[in-house]
């Protein structure tokens, strides 16, 4: 083989080589992508007839001692939930409710619960009351974490429009340490009060919208 010809065979052996090496180094057009797997539906609507028995259509309870799930915040129920379900925070009549319920359809329910609107107040309506309330609220602070208008916010939940028995119930717990998985802060906010004074502070949130 003559000088000439090896040159050109080499040349052409190193753009074939060169071109085989660009064509790795190109990313994968759109065909070589995978496939995302589909997410599951969450099947929420599945666990609503249990959660409505106690807790009222839409979440606007008619039970006694049974909390108003509409309107508060999603993180606050996500959250809630998710300590029912594992035994941290013992709530009797959720005993095995929560068994089996995924992730996925604890979320689906809490944003559900949190989309609902607050229905109005009730007709009862005791102006001194409200007022020692409000006063009691203000001098505990409670609008720094549960917001000015008491909505609730992240982990903090709505105190403006709850049932007023479960509010009583639920300030009781934390006044006399026995609000078990639950945030032990509201312990020292509400020790000293008396049971009238968190009546009135019931009252004044149970008004709000």
């Amino acid at each position: 083989m003559s000088p000439r010809a090896f040159g050109v065979l080499v040349l052409g052996a190193s753009a074939l080589v060169a071109g085989a090496l660009s064509a790795m180094a190109q990313p994968a057009g759109p065909a070589a992508q995978p496939t995302p797997t589909a997410q599951p539906t969450p099947t929420a609507p599945a666990r609503l007839a249990q959660c409505v028995a106690c807790h009222g259509a839409q979440g606007h309870s008619t039970m006694p001692l049974s909390p108003t799930l509409a309107g508060q915040p999603q993180v606050f129920l996500e959250n809630t939930l998710i300590l029912v379900r594992e035994g941290l925070r013992p709530i009797p009549a959720m005993r095995g409710v929560l068994d089996g319920v995924s992730d996925a359809e604890i979320v689906a329910l809490a944003a559900h619960f949190s989309a609902q609107a607050i229905q109005p107040p009730p007709q009862t309506r005791d102006a001194s009351a409200i007022q020692r309330g409000q006063a009691l609220a203000a001098r505990g602070l409670c609008g720094t974490c549960h917001l000015p208008n008491y909505a609730g916010q992240q982990q903090m939940p709505r105190l403006a429009g709850q049932r007023e028995d479960y509010l009583v119930h639920s300030m009781r717990q934390f006044r006399d340490n026995l609000a078990e998985g639950r945030d032990t802060q509201m312990n020292g906010v509400l020790r000293g009060l008396s049971d009238g004074d968190l009546t009135d502070l019931a009252h004044y949130f149970a008004q709000l919208r």
